[in-house]
Protein backbone atom coordinates (compact mmCIF):
# COMPACT_ATOMS: atom_id res chain seq x y z
CA UNK A 1 0.00 0.00 0.00
CA UNK A 2 1.64 3.03 -1.19
CA UNK A 3 1.11 6.08 1.49
CA UNK A 4 0.76 9.92 1.28
CA UNK A 5 4.57 10.39 0.08
CA UNK A 6 4.31 13.95 2.12
CA UNK A 7 3.64 12.12 5.40
CA UNK A 8 6.01 8.96 4.78
CA UNK A 9 10.21 9.76 5.08
CA UNK A 10 11.82 8.23 2.57
CA UNK A 11 13.31 5.19 5.11
CA UNK A 12 10.00 4.54 6.20
CA UNK A 13 8.94 3.94 2.17
CA UNK A 14 11.75 2.08 1.41
CA UNK A 15 11.23 -0.53 4.69
CA UNK A 16 7.45 -0.52 3.76
CA UNK A 17 8.67 -1.87 0.20
CA UNK A 18 7.00 1.24 -1.66
CA UNK A 19 8.12 2.89 -5.04
CA UNK A 20 10.82 5.65 -3.91
CA UNK A 21 10.25 7.35 -7.59
CA UNK A 22 14.32 7.87 -7.58
CA UNK A 23 15.75 8.26 -10.73
CA UNK A 24 17.72 5.33 -12.10
CA UNK A 25 21.44 5.56 -12.66
CA UNK A 26 22.73 5.02 -16.04
CA UNK A 27 26.05 3.51 -15.25
CA UNK A 28 27.03 0.92 -12.06
CA UNK A 29 29.93 2.55 -11.44
CA UNK A 30 29.71 4.77 -8.73
CA UNK A 31 29.34 8.14 -8.99
CA UNK A 32 30.59 11.53 -7.23
CA UNK A 33 28.10 14.58 -7.85
CA UNK A 34 29.46 17.77 -8.55
CA UNK A 35 28.10 21.44 -8.54
CA UNK A 36 28.96 23.23 -12.16
CA UNK A 37 28.46 26.83 -12.81
CA UNK A 38 27.61 27.19 -16.89
CA UNK A 39 26.14 29.80 -19.05
CA UNK A 40 22.58 29.68 -19.54
CA UNK A 41 23.86 29.39 -23.41
CA UNK A 42 26.03 26.78 -23.30
CA UNK A 43 23.75 24.63 -20.37
CA UNK A 44 21.24 24.73 -23.39
CA UNK A 45 23.51 23.78 -26.48
CA UNK A 46 24.46 20.64 -24.04
CA UNK A 47 21.13 19.68 -23.27
CA UNK A 48 19.77 19.71 -27.18
CA UNK A 49 22.87 17.64 -28.06
CA UNK A 50 22.47 15.14 -25.29
CA UNK A 51 18.36 14.83 -26.48
CA UNK A 52 19.84 14.32 -29.83
CA UNK A 53 22.21 11.21 -28.87
CA UNK A 54 18.90 10.01 -26.42
CA UNK A 55 21.03 10.40 -23.43
CA UNK A 56 20.81 12.55 -19.93
CA UNK A 57 22.81 16.31 -19.94
CA UNK A 58 25.24 14.93 -16.92
CA UNK A 59 25.88 11.72 -19.09
CA UNK A 60 26.74 13.85 -22.22
CA UNK A 61 29.04 16.17 -19.93
CA UNK A 62 30.82 12.79 -18.66
CA UNK A 63 31.56 12.08 -21.87
CA UNK A 64 33.32 15.25 -22.55
CA UNK A 65 35.16 15.42 -19.83
CA UNK A 66 36.39 12.07 -20.31
CA UNK A 67 37.64 13.05 -23.69
CA UNK A 68 39.19 16.53 -22.74
CA UNK A 69 40.85 14.55 -19.96
CA UNK A 70 41.69 11.64 -22.50
CA UNK A 71 43.72 14.56 -24.70
CA UNK A 72 45.85 15.76 -22.31
CA UNK A 73 46.99 12.11 -20.89
CA UNK A 74 49.94 10.54 -22.92
CA UNK A 75 48.35 7.41 -22.51
CA UNK A 76 45.20 8.15 -24.46
CA UNK A 77 44.32 10.14 -26.96
CA UNK A 78 40.90 10.82 -29.12
CA UNK A 79 40.96 12.26 -32.27
CA UNK A 80 37.56 14.90 -32.81
CA UNK A 81 35.28 13.40 -35.49
CA UNK A 82 36.00 15.95 -37.66
CA UNK A 83 39.55 15.82 -37.75
CA UNK A 84 39.22 12.33 -39.15
CA UNK A 85 36.85 12.97 -41.90
CA UNK A 86 39.22 15.94 -42.91
CA UNK A 87 42.18 13.60 -43.00
CA UNK A 88 39.49 10.72 -45.06
CA UNK A 89 38.41 13.51 -47.48
CA UNK A 90 42.37 14.63 -48.06
CA UNK A 91 43.28 10.95 -48.40
CA UNK A 92 40.71 10.02 -51.16
CA UNK A 93 41.41 13.43 -53.28
CA UNK A 94 44.91 12.61 -53.18
CA UNK A 95 44.26 8.54 -54.05
CA UNK A 96 41.41 8.60 -55.81
CA UNK A 97 39.68 5.33 -56.00
CA UNK A 98 40.40 3.37 -59.25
Amino acid sequence: MTQDPLNTSLADALAAGDEAGLPVPDTATPMVSRSLRLPLELDQAVRVAAEARGMAATTLMREFIEAGLAEITEETALVPLAEVRRLLASLATRHPAA
